[in-house]
């Protein structure tokens, strides 16, 4: 990829389990500046608005329907076929409303979770996509693994739990606030006799929909707030698993080869069984919490009635006025219970909530500067001239060194860099292009200046060859003579004829072929600076000749630094630096310190 890079990377400072320590407002707050900054956030606040006004709307049609129950059922009891067909012909056009409102409900809801989650998606992404950023994540311990599952599944998870959430929290609100007043008007004048003694106890009906539903909260909260944390642990397994199996389908053919079947079996079969243990306990969590939910459920048939019955059997009430009474204790108390009903629900939504804020966080944090002890220095330098001093690269693994301590690479000048194996050769490889600060020393170059960084294993983006050439640039950058040409002369005139077709060509091409792709890319681009890790020592013997060729020919104002063995390409190059074992390394950073293998180990 060409990069313009002056400036080193920063040192992300929380870890994982920092992370997850944030408190649920904190990442609530996180989640909506997300969402705020996102292309999206007008759709949503017109979203939000039209969801409130139909709710409010519904809210006014169920008021209706409840006064409605005591006409109606005082017509049955009084046996006024007239005044029950008016009713029936009231109820049609309310039912008829609220079927409509219900219908619009649905959709603005559904069409909220799309938006939420395109812009919660677009923000993971943008964030997760800036420049060297995502390497550094994916080296910063726990957080950093499968971020893929993070910006896929847990945030389409996460946005449709807090759509149906939030709809039923709004919901519920709007007919508590409407039919509390219902019910408060209905047993304002109640009053106990007991032993002879006068009790008055207004609204009563009221503090006993909220005794009922508050000790229904509190309870299940008590038994089910396990169920966070078993839930997050249940989603990381479950990214475990599917890492594996995405693992194994990649490298099919190696393990093929190798007749390593059933030990890649076994390994799948350990996350499987990580996976159902996790399910397990969330399984007995659910059916702990289903005990509480379930009982008070059924209970809740006969509740209203029960509470009414003093009015009704004191003569306060009419049958009529009891079913009235009995509908508006159900919408209080359903309003109240919202908790209880939705807590197995909350408690996935708080697990996903902290999987996607924690990520987001570590996203914004993998940046912020930190005192370290030893840290290269990068710096703007002349133009045509990449300046190392006092080089030093550190990892847990050791640290190397250029054993020339200043070093002026010019442009148009070919230099190699040899190092023995293990010594860290690509370690100085993302160190010159800045991914890799940790170490002593200062690299000084132009910030205006173009740089091509070929790693060892090519990447190949998704699309068409002339895509792959023009990466990352715009197609339209480059004519279509100089693509072909640029195939022609790395040896790859068979797919000339198929520039402009997307296949899956990281398949599809041998090793060799690719890094051609790779030189064929870099003779298109130009670039005024080509930094290069052990690509040529992968080139096929006809293919080498053919890249010396283009090195020495066609990209004489290119600077060339060469990372890697000797071999038949030394001709090429007019000086040779030495990378050697420096001192024990120091002041490296917790994420450094713990960042996986393959980000540290040195070829």
């Amino acid at each position: 990829m060409i990069i313009n890079r002056t400036k080193a990377v920063s040192t992300p400072s929380p870890s994982a389990e920092e992370i997850g320590q944030a408190g649920l407002w904190p990442q609530m707050s996180m989640m909506r500046r997300a969402l705020w900054a996102s292309p999206v956030r007008n759709k949503l606040v017109l979203l939000a608005v039209s969801i409130f006004l139909v709710i409010a709307a519904t809210a006014y049609g169920q008021i209706r329907l409840n006064r409605w129950n005591q006409p109606f059922y005082d017509a049955l009891s009084h046996r006024n076929l007239s005044e029950f067909l008016i009713q029936l012909g009231i109820f049609g056009i309310i039912a008829g409303a609220l079927l409509v409102l219900n219908v619009a409900q649905r959709w603005i809801g559904e069409t909220l979770k799309l938006r939420l989650r395109q812009g919660l998606v677009h923000d993971l992404v943008q964030n997760w996509m800036v420049p060297g950023r995502a390497f550094r994540l994916a080296s910063a311990g726990d957080i950093g693994v499968n971020p893929d599952q993070r910006m896929h599944e847990d945030a389409r998870h996460l946005t449709e739990l807090s759509a149906d959430l939030g709809i039923g929290l709004l919901q519920d609100s709007l007919l508590l606030t409407t039919f509390i007043t219902v019910l408060w008007s209905l047993s304002s004048s109640f009053v106990f006799h007991v032993a002879g003694r006068t009790i008055a106890i207004p609204g009563y009906m009221v503090w006993a929909a909220v005794v009922y539903s508050g000790s229904a909260s509190l309870l299940s909260y008590w038994v089910g707030k396990s169920l966070i944390g078993r839930n997050a642990d249940r989603y990381a397994r479950e990214a475990d698993l599917r890492f594996s199996l995405v693992r194994v389908n990649e490298h099919i053919d190696s393990i093929a080869l190798a007749e390593g079947e059933p030990d890649e079996a076994r390994r799948i079969d350990l996350d499987l069984q990580k996976v159902l243990e996790a399910m397990r306990l969330l399984v007995r969590g659910t059916t702990s919490l289903t005990w509480v939910t379930a009982g008070y459920g059924w209970f809740t048939t006969v509740a209203p009635i029960l509470v009414a019955a003093p009015l009704y059997f004191g003569g306060q009430l009419s049958f009529g006025g009891l079913m009235m009474a009995s509908g508006a204790f159900m919408q209080v108390q359903s309003s109240l219970r919202w908790f209880v009903d939705n807590f197995s629900t909350l408690a996935d939504w708080r697990a996903t909530l902290l999987r996607v804020a924690s990520f987001r966080r570590a996203l914004l944090a993998v940046d912020e500067m930190q005192e370290v002890a030893r840290r290269i220095d990068y710096a703007a330098g002349e133009p045509g001239k990449i300046v190392l001093e006092r080089l030093e690269i550190c990892s847990p693994a050791g640290a190397a060194k250029l054993s020339e301590s200043h070093v002026e690479v010019q442009s148009g000048e070919r230099v190699l860099v040899l190092g023995e194996t293990g010594i860290g050769r690509t370690l100085l490889f993302r160190a010159l292009a800045g991914l890799w600060p940790w170490g002593e020393g200062r690299i000084a170059r132009h910030s205006g200046e173009s740089t091509l960084y070929l790693p060892r294993a090519p990447y190949l983006p998704p699309g068409t060859l002339r895509e792959i050439l023009a990466y990352p640039s715009s197609v339209e950058t480059f004519k279509t003579e100089a693509c072909l040409k640029a195939l022609e002369r790395l040896g790859l005139e068979r797919l000339v004829p198929l520039l402009d077709e997307a296949r899956r060509w990281e398949t599809m091409l041998s090793d060799g072929e690719h890094q051609s792709l790779a030189f064929a890319r870099a003779l298109l681009h130009a670039p005024a600076w080509l930094i290069i890790d052990e690509a040529l020592e992968a080139l096929e013997e006809d293919t080498l000749p053919k890249v010396v060729d283009i090195l020495s020919n066609d990209l004489t104002h290119t600077g060339v630094l060469y990372i890697g063995r000797s071999g038949a390409h030394d001709k090429l190059f007019r000086r040779t630096l030495h990378l050697i074992n420096g001192a024990a390394p120091t002041g490296l950073p917790p994420f450094a310190q713990s960042a996986k293998k393959p980000a540290v180990s040195a070829a």
